[in-house]
């Protein structure tokens, strides 16, 4: 997908690969972070992820409401 082609929506806003980790990190009661909304198994594996598989991740923690900020 080129910059031309893609969608107007705020999880471009940032680079495609950026982390959504906000260093609250806790997956204490079940596989999701506190902080960001990643699994334990996206958040191992980011850096090994498509920017697609990124895309796909940002469009679905943001439409529940993370990555959250401290406090």
């Amino acid at each position: 997908m080129t910059a031309s082609t893609r969608p107007d929506d705020d999880s471009y806003s940032l680079k495609r690969s950026d982390s959504p980790c906000v260093a609250v990190c806790s997956t204490l009661y079940d596989e999701v972070c506190r902080g960001c909304g990643r699994t334990t198994m996206e958040v191992a594996n980011w850096v090994f992820l498509s920017d697609d598989e990124k895309h796909a991740i940002w469009q679905r923690i943001k439409a529940q409401g993370y990555p959250r900020n401290r406090g």
